[in-house]
């Protein structure tokens, strides 16, 4: 009876040992990971970008990037006048949407290291995984 008990413990303890190894495999797993800034100013944007790629340099993970995509123009065309009467003048307002996408390979846990700086109100940080059949996205503020 003491022996098969005694056993059993052991042999529980060598099913922890080896879930802990898997544990730490996952967590030194690297995953392609997507960052995607958006912003009206391209200074700060930029900013964000080359403090992303230090942080990725210094923890020697590789990355892809930034990538710049084309600029969104939104533009607004109006009437200057509330009432509609007089000369027919317009107001053109244009809003241009600055886009960097940075592709990181790294385990999921040190992304919030390597984004873990003040970043600027103006600017948007969306992450997705690309490789999962459902990409997930979390959006940084």
């Amino acid at each position: 009876g003491i022996n098969a008990e005694y056993m059993g413990i052991i042999n529980m303890d060598k099913d922890m040992d080896k879930s802990k190894t898997k544990g730490e495999e996952g967590t030194e797993e690297l995953s392609k990971i997507r960052l995607t800034l958006s912003a009206k100013e391209i200074k700060p944007l930029e900013d964000v970008c080359s403090q992303i790629l230090q942080k990725t340099k210094e923890l020697n993970f590789k990355f892809r990037g930034p990538v710049r995509m084309p600029t969104k123009t939104l533009r607004i065309t109006c009437r200057k006048t509330p009432c509609g009467e007089g000369t027919d003048t317009w107001d053109h307002f244009e809003m241009r949407l600055h886009k960097r996408v940075i592709d990181l390979n790294c385990p999921i846990k040190k992304v919030k290291e390597i984004t873990g700086f003040k970043i600027e109100p103006g600017i948007i940080v969306n992450v997705s995984f690309p490789q999962q059949a459902k990409s997930t996205i979390f959006t940084l503020n």
